[in-house]
């Protein structure tokens, strides 16, 4: 899946305000620590996640997303009559029905011309997102793509830390929820459109996906409660990514190497490394948010971009590797030529 004619105008996250430290954790979680005799706190020492953030009581998902999708917009300077299509890429839902995005949508007061729907594809539902505008973009059927996600995580948070501290909970429940504490919250958005039209825009070139769904049992989350399989899931999740990347070499002929700039998805510290060390990559080519973020799932991603942009990391005509791997199992590696 390649593009010739799709380009990336902006990109922008928001972080949450409210800050929660791993260690407040895990100050809650004290009688379950100890009798589960778990030592050290394993959010820092192995997760890497020294905090996570929280928005304000009473701020949705749709909220989240609608201020990232403001400031994407406003960095892009575009009007927003011209937007062709918004797609929501979040984990965080408003509510069953209707859909999230439909919500952002009416908070922009983007026109009745717009079409707007969710993706949810886990972790990878950005990158996803990206896709299905490139592919609208690419046809020239609109103009401009709007992709946004607003994740709200501290629902979870308090429900899995007041479930873990029952006295019957055992140990194999503390690890099967172990993956809920390292969640947070966040929100970005990006600005797409026709390279024809935006010729100082970011080349978006596409990429290549690949599924391993018969390990979909691996990771299952509910509103209220999220069970995973860490080990597993991170093991399988290599192994679907090593085979992706092995199919980009082969058609598309990268080189991990030489990329500029790597764009992981960020689960934890250990998900991190052990990405790093499968691929060879330079440490320093992997910038890092999860240990003040957590686990902002889709929003990890154009949140890691964002910030590199912000922070004057990338100059123009650097190659960018946007990589994701969700739940379920998929993976999907893109290029980006700033």
């Amino acid at each position: 899946m390649l593009f010739d004619n799709v380009v990336i105008k902006s990109v922008a996250c928001v972080d949450a305000p409210y800050a929660v430290t791993s260690e407040e954790v895990r100050e809650r979680l004290a009688p379950t620590f100890k009798k589960l005799k778990v030592r050290g706190n394993p959010l820092i020492d192995l997760a890497g996640i020294e905090e996570r953030r929280f928005w304000d009581d009473g701020v949705l998902p749709s909220d989240a997303a609608t201020m990232a999708a403001r400031e994407a917009l406003a960095r892009a300077d575009v009007d927003p009559d011209r937007i062709g299509i918004l797609i929501n890429t979040s984990v965080s839902r408003d509510f069953l029905e209707p859909s999230t995005a439909c919500m952002v949508h009416g908070n922009l007061k983007l026109p009745n011309t717009c079409e707007s729907f969710d993706v949810g594809n886990a972790c990878l539902a950005f990158i996803n997102g990206m896709n299905i505008a490139g592919r609208m973009l690419d046809r020239g059927e609109i103009d401009y793509a709007l992709i946004v996600n607003g994740e709200n995580s501290k629902e979870i948070n308090e429900i899995t830390i007041k479930r873990l501290l029952d006295p019957k909970v055992t140990r194999k429940q503390f690890k099967s929820e172990f993956a809920s504490l390292t969640l947070g919250s966040g929100a970005a958005a990006m600005v797409m459109s026709r390279g024809e039209i935006e010729p100082d825009g970011h080349r978006y070139r596409g990429g290549v996906s690949r599924a391993a769904t018969e390990f979909n049992q691996l990771c299952r989350g509910w509103n209220h409660q999220m069970w995973t399989d860490t080990r597993g899931l991170m093991r399988e999740g290599i192994k679907l990514a090593t085979s992706t990347y092995a199919t980009a070499r082969q058609l598309l002929g990268w080189v991990a190497s030489e990329f500029d700039h790597v764009v992981v998805h960020q689960v934890s510290k250990a998900h991190t490394d052990a990405f790093i060390m499968a691929f060879g990559l330079d440490p320093e080519r992997v910038y890092r948010i999860f240990p003040t973020l957590g686990n902002v799932g889709p929003a990890s991603i154009p949140t890691v971009l964002a910030r590199l942009v912000d922070e004057n990391r990338v100059k123009r005509g650097d190659r960018i590797t946007l990589v994701g791997v969700g739940s379920g199992l998929n993976a999907a590696m893109t290029e980006v030529v700033w």
